[in-house]
C-alpha cells in the first residue's frame, strides 16, 4: 500500500526548463526512510534510486499524468498515477510494505522463512502502521479485539487476552520477536499480559505450519508482537519514536520514547514509557478498582560482525493494576494486583558459507516474573513467582531436492513456580524439550508448507502428595507430537484456495495438574486433576484469498475435533469456608466449528467500505452442552475515505446474542456499537507527525463482553475519545 501526503513546499521547481518531483520513500510498518528504492515512470525513461535517507528527486520537462512504479526487493511493489499539476509545490511522501518473498530465508525478528502463505496472513492478520495506531488500546488484546477471529477475555481493563476460535489460555501463544513472553497471562483470567502495546511495529497472527517452530499448539496461533527490541541492523542516522496517548474514559495518559543510536558496527535502542489509568467510566456508571499504572523501560545493542549478528537486551516492566469487585464470590471492594518482569535476551545469528544452509540462528532468555494479589485491606491473599530459562536453536536451509526452504530447530525451557499466600498449588517445576521441523515447496501452481514437532514435558511437585484430596499429586511426564500442512493452488497470482490440516497437542499446565484451593483475584475456588492426559485433537480448515487492485476478500471455513479437551468448569457449589464458586478441572472431548470472512472494496478512488464477520460454536461431544467462555457471532462494518495525507472513517461493531452457554454461566445479549476516527499525517524535512483521534462508543450504548468476568456487574466502556500523537525523527 502507498500512502501519498503532499506537503511543505514545492520540490516541484516549476521554473522552467526542468520540473522536479522530489520525495521521500519510508517504511509502512516504522517509518523509516528505505534506500535504493528504484521510481520509474512507465512509458517514460524517467528513474531515479532513493538516497540513504530515503530522499528522491525525479526531474521531468513536462507538467502531465504520469505513472510512477515503485520497487525494492524487500517491499512489496507500487504503482501511483501522479498529475503533476495537481501536485505542483508540494513534496511526495511514499510508504512501502515488506514483502514475503520465494527466495533464501532472510531476518526478520526471528521469522526467517517466508513463502507465499505469508503473503496472505499478511494481508488479513497483520496489525501495522497507521492502522495500527489507530486502534492503540489499552492492552495487546484491546488493541486486535476487531481482528477477524479475535475475541478478548477480560477481568477489568487491564488484565485481558486474545482468544482465537474460541481457544484462550497458553492455546493462543504470545511471543515478542518471535520469542515467548514469560508470564501467568494464560494461567487465570486475573492475570495481565506483560507487554506494553504502544511501542510495538506490528502486530501479527500466525497459524498454519510455522507456529510448530513456537508452539505444538496449532488449533489456537501464535500472536506475534514485533518491536526488534534487539537491533536487526544499524541506521545511518539517529533514529527514534516520541509517543504521547490520552483517553477519556479512563482519564488515561502515555507517554513514551524509543531511539536507535549508529555506532557502526553497533547499534543501540533505548525504550521507555509510562501509562496510568483511573477507573473506567461507563454509561451507568463508573467501574470501580478498574485503574492501572506501568513503567517499562528496555536497553538493547547488536554487534554486526562479518559472520552476523550478536545482540542482548534487558527489559524491566512493572504493572499495578485492579480487579473490580462486588459481585457474588468476589470481595465488596476488589483486589489489587502489583507485578513485575525482569528479563534479559541474547540472540545470534552466524551466517554459513554454503548454498544449502543459510545460517544458525540461537536465542535465550532468561527471566524473573512476580505477582501479589492484595485484598483491600492489603493482606497478600496469592503470591506467584516463576524463574524460567528458555531458548532455541535454528538451522535454516534452502534447496534440498525438491525443498524451496527450511527450518530445523531444537528448544528447551526450565521453569520453577513457587506460590505463597493463601494458595494451596504445591511448589513445582516444569522441563520441556522440542523438535521441529518446517518445510515448504513449490509444485506448478501449487504451494505446500509442513510442520512436526515432538515434545518431551516433565513436571515436577517440590513435595508429592500421594494421598491428597484432589488425587495423587505426583511427577507427571508427557510425551506428545503436533503435526501441519497446508495446500495452497493459486488460480491468478491475486486468487488463491487453500486447506490447512493439524494435530494439535498440548500439556496441562501445573494449575490444572495440582491447584487445590482459593484464588484470590479469580474469584474461584480452583480443583485441578493430577490425572490429566495431553489435550489432543485433529482440525480442519478451507481458505479462499482474493486480492484485486480495489477488491479484497478471503473466507475461512473450519472444524476442529478434540479427543481431549481441558477446560475448568463451575460445578455449581460453593467452598463455604471462602465463600467463593468452585472450579473443577477436567478433560472432555470438544468440538469447535466456525467461519470467518472479511470484505473490503475501494470506489471513487477515495472511499472503502469493509465488513468482517467471526463465528465460533464449541460444545462437548458426549453431552451435546455448550462449552463455556465461547464468544458470540461478531462483525465490523466500516466505511472510510481517505486521501494521501488523510483519512477519516466511521465503523460499527456487531455482536449477536449468545445464548449457547455453559451450565452455571450467564447468557449475553448483543449489541451494536458506532466507533469513528480521523488520521492526519504531517512531513517536515526529518520529521514525521502522525495524529489519530478516536471517538469510541459514540452513543454511549450499554453492552458486555460476553468472554468478560466482571459483566454481571458493569458493562463495558461508554464514550470515549482517544487522541494518539506519534513523532518520528532521523537526526
Amino acid at each position: 500500500m502507498v500512502f501519498l501526503l503532499f506537503l511543505l513546499p514545492t520540490f516541484l521547481l516549476g521554473q522552467h526548463p526542468d520540473i522536479h518531483l522530489s520525495g521521500i520513500v519510508l517504511d509502512g510498518e516504522t517509518n523509516r526512510p528505505i534506500e535504493n528504492v528504484n521510481i520509474r515512470t512507465t512509458g517514460e525513461d524517467i528513474f531515479t534510486t532513493t538516497k540513504a535517507d530515503g530522499s528522491f528527486d525525479l526531474i521531468f520537462s513536462e507538467l502531465g499524468i504520469y505513472q510512477l512504479k515503485i520497487t525494492h526487493v524487500a517491499y512489496k511493489e507500487e504503482l501511483k498515477t501522479i498529475d503533476l499539476e495537481k501536485v505542483n509545490h508540494q513534496q511526495l511522501i511514499l510508504y512501502l510494505i515488506p514483502k514475503a518473498i520465494d527466495m533464501a530465508p532472510v531476518i526478520v525478528s526471528g521469522q526467517n522463512i517466508m513463502s507465499k502463505f505469508d503473503e496472505i496472513y499478511e494481508s488479513s492478520n497483520v496489525l501495522r502502521g497507521k492502522e495500527l495506531q489507530r486502534e492503540l488500546g489499552l492492552s495487546l488484546a484491546a488493541t486486535l479485539k476487531n481482528e477477524t477471529g479475535l475475541a478478548i477475555r477480560s477481568m477489568g481493563p487491564a488484565p485481558a487476552r486474545p482468544v482465537i476460535r474460541g481457544l484462550g489460555g497458553d492455546r493462543v501463544l504470545i511471543t515478542e520477536d518471535g520469542n515467548k513472553t514469560v508470564d501467568l497471562s494464560a494461567t487465570s483470567p486475573d492475570h495481565a499480559v506483560t507487554i506494553e502495546p504502544f511501542g510495538v511495529n506490528k502486530i501479527e497472527v500466525l497459524r498454519g505450519p510455522k507456529v510448530l517452530i513456537h508452539t505444538p499448539t496449532t488449533l489456537g496461533g501464535v500472536v506475534n508482537v514485533v518491536r526488534d527490541e534487539i537491533p536487526i541492523e544499524v541506521h545511518d542516522k539517529i533514529y527514534g519514536v516520541f509517543g504521547t496517548y490520552g483517553e477519556s474514559a479512563n482519564n488515561g495518559y502515555l507517554g513514551s520514547l524509543i531511539t536507535e543510536v549508529p555506532l557502526k558496527p553497533f547499534a543501540l535502542r533505548l525504550e521507555g514509557s509510562r501509562r496510568k489509568t483511573e477507573n473506567l467510566n461507563t454509561p451507568v456508571g463508573k467501574l470501580d478498582n478498574s485503574y492501572s499504572q506501568n513503567y517499562n523501560w528496555s536497553l538493547g545493542g547488536s554487534y554486526f560482525p562479518a559472520f552476523g549478528m550478536v545482540g542482548i537486551s534487558y527489559r524491566d516492566f512493572n504493572l499495578d493494576y485492579g480487579i473490580p469487585g462486588g459481585f457474588i464470590g468476589a470481595h465488596p471492594n476488589g483486589v489489587d494486583i502489583e507485578m513485575y518482569k525482569r528479563q534479559f535476551n541474547t540472540k545470534v545469528f552466524i551466517d554459513l558459507p554454503s548454498k544449502s544452509f543459510d545460517n544458525i540462528e540461537a536465542h535465550f532468555s532468561t527471566a524473573v516474573y512476580r505477582h501479589k494479589e492484595f485484598e483491600s485491606g492489603g493482606l497478600i491473599g496469592s503470591e506467584f513467582k516463576i524463574r524460567s530459562y528458555l531458548g532455541y536453536i535454528n538451522l535454516n536451509y534452502k534447496g534440498f531436492g525438491f525443498l524451496s526452504n527450511g527450518t530445523f530447530g531444537l528448544s528447551s525451557e526450565y521453569r520453577d513456580f513457587d506460590i505463597g499466600g493463601f494458595v494451596f498449588t504445591p511448589q513445582s517445576y516444569s522441563f520441556n524439550f522440542s523438535t521441529y521441523v518446517y518445510e515448504s515447496f513449490n509444485y506448478n501452481n501449487f504451494s505446500f508448507e509442513f510442520g512436526a514437532r515432538y515434545n518431551f514435558d516433565k513436571i515436577s511437585p517440590d513435595t508429592p502428595k500421594p494421598d491428597a484430596k484432589i488425587g495423587n499429586i505426583q511427577e507427571r511426564d508427557y510425551h506428545t507430537y503436533s503435526l501441519s500442512l497446508s495446500a495452497l493452488y493459486s488460480f491468478t497470482n491475486i486468487v488463491h484456495f487453500g486447506i490447512n490440516l493439524n494435530k494439535s497437542s498440548r500439556v496441562p499446565t501445573i494449575e490444572e495438574l495440582f491447584s487445590e484451593g482459593p484464588h484470590l483475584a479469580a474469584y474461584s475456588y480452583e480443583i485441578g486433576n493430577p490425572q490429566l492426559e495431553d489435550e489432543r485433537g485433529w482440525g480442519m480448515e478451507f481458505f479462499v484469498f482474493h486480492n484485486f487492485s480495489d477488491l479484497y476478500f478471503h473466507l475461512n471455513v473450519f472444524r476442529n475435533d478434540l479427543g481431549y479437551y481441558i477446560i475448568p468448569r463451575n460445578t455449581g457449589e460453593t467452598n463455604f469456608a471462602t465463600f467463593l464458586p468452585i472450579y473443577q478441572t477436567e478433560g472432555v472431548a470438544a468440538l469447535f466449528y466456525g467461519v470467518e470472512g472479511q470484505v473490503s472494496y475501494r470506489f471513487w478512488n477515495h472511499f472503502k467500505i469493509g465488513f468482517t464477520l467471526s463465528y465460533t460454536r464449541g460444545k462437548i461431544k458426549d453431552s451435546d452442552k455448550s462449552l463455556p467462555q465461547i464468544p458470540p457471532l461478531k462483525g465490523n462494518v466500516e466505511i472510510s475515505y481517505s486521501t494521501d495525507q488523510w483519512s477519516i472513517g466511521i465503523n460499527s461493531e456487531l455482536a449477536a446474542s449468545q445464548n449457547d452457554v455453559d451450565e452455571f454461566e450467564e447468557p449475553t445479549v448483543g449489541f451494536a456499537v458506532l466507533n469513528s476516527y480521523f488520521q492526519y499525517s504531517l512531513n517536515a524535512g526529518d520529521l514525521i507527525h502522525n495524529f489519530s483521534l478516536s471517538v469510541d462508543n459514540i452513543l454511549n450504548k450499554e453492552y458486555r463482553n460476553h468472554l468478560s468476568r466482571v459483566k454481571s456487574i458493569l458493562p463495558e466502556a461508554g464514550r470515549n475519545f482517544r487522541l494518539t500523537y506519534k513523532l518520528y525523527f532521523h537526526i
